[in-house]
C-alpha cells in the first residue's frame, strides 16, 4: 500500500477531493430527512467516513447496520485522488456501563481500484482491515461519532502492512 499511496500522493488534485467531500456530505444530510429519533441506541446509521494516516486521505459515505445489540456490519465507499475503495467490516460492539460510549473490534475485506494512468497494470488491490475503536452516540439527538485504528494489510501487488491508518466517522442514526 505504501507504494500505491506514494504514487497517488504525487498525483493529488484538490478539486477531486472537494467533489468527494461534497458527495459524502450530501449523503449524510439526505439521511436527516428519513430518520426517527431514538435516544438510546440505533439499528442503522448513515454517515461520512474519513480514512487517514500514512498515505492519502480517503473520504466517502458509509452505512452501519446492527444485526443485534452486539454484532454489526459497516459498509463504505471511499474516494481519494485517482482511487476508489470499497469495504465491508464485521464488528463486535459493547457499551461501557452507564454511558453512550462503546468499543468495538472487527475485520473486513477492502478492494481498492486505482486509475490505470497512475498505477499501470497493477490497479486493483485486495486488503484485510482489522479495526479497534470507540463509538459515541449522543443520547439526546440522532448523531454518533467513531474513531478507530484500522491498519491496512495489502494482500496483492507487493503485499505490505500499513499500521499507521485510522478512521473517523460522523453518522446520523436511523431507527
Amino acid at each position: 500500500m505504501a507504494g500505491i499511496l506514494n504514487k497517488i500522493r504525487s498525483n493529488c488534485k484538490s478539486n477531486n477531493m472537494k467533489k468527494m467531500i461534497s458527495t459524502g456530505l450530501i449523503c449524510l444530510f439526505f439521511g436527516f430527512g428519513i430518520q426517527q429519533s431514538n435516544a438510546q441506541s440505533y439499528n442503522n446509521a448513515l454517515g461520512l467516513g474519513i480514512d487517514l494516516g500514512d498515505g492519502q486521505t480517503l473520504v466517502g459515505p458509509q452505512f452501519k447496520h446492527f444485526f443485534d445489540s452486539d454484532n454489526a456490519v459497516n459498509a463504505q465507499v471511499l474516494f481519494g485522488d485517482n482511487t476508489t475503495t470499497i469495504g465491508v467490516d464485521y464488528s463486535y460492539n459493547q457499551k461501557f456501563a452507564g454511558t453512550s460510549l462503546g468499543w468495538y473490534v472487527g475485520v473486513g475485506p477492502q478492494l481498492s481500484f486505482l486509475d490505470k494512468k497512475y498505477a499501470g497494470d497493477d490497479n486493483t488491490y485486495v486488503a484485510i482491515r482489522p479495526a479497534v475503536g470507540l463509538e459515541y452516540k449522543i443520547p439526546t439527538v440522532p448523531l454518533g461519532f467513531h474513531f478507530d485504528w484500522k491498519p491496512w494489510w495489502n494482500l496483492t501487488n507487493d503485499s505490505d502492512f500499513q499500521a499507521g491508518r485510522f478512521s473517523i466517522g460522523f453518522k446520523y442514526t436511523l431507527n
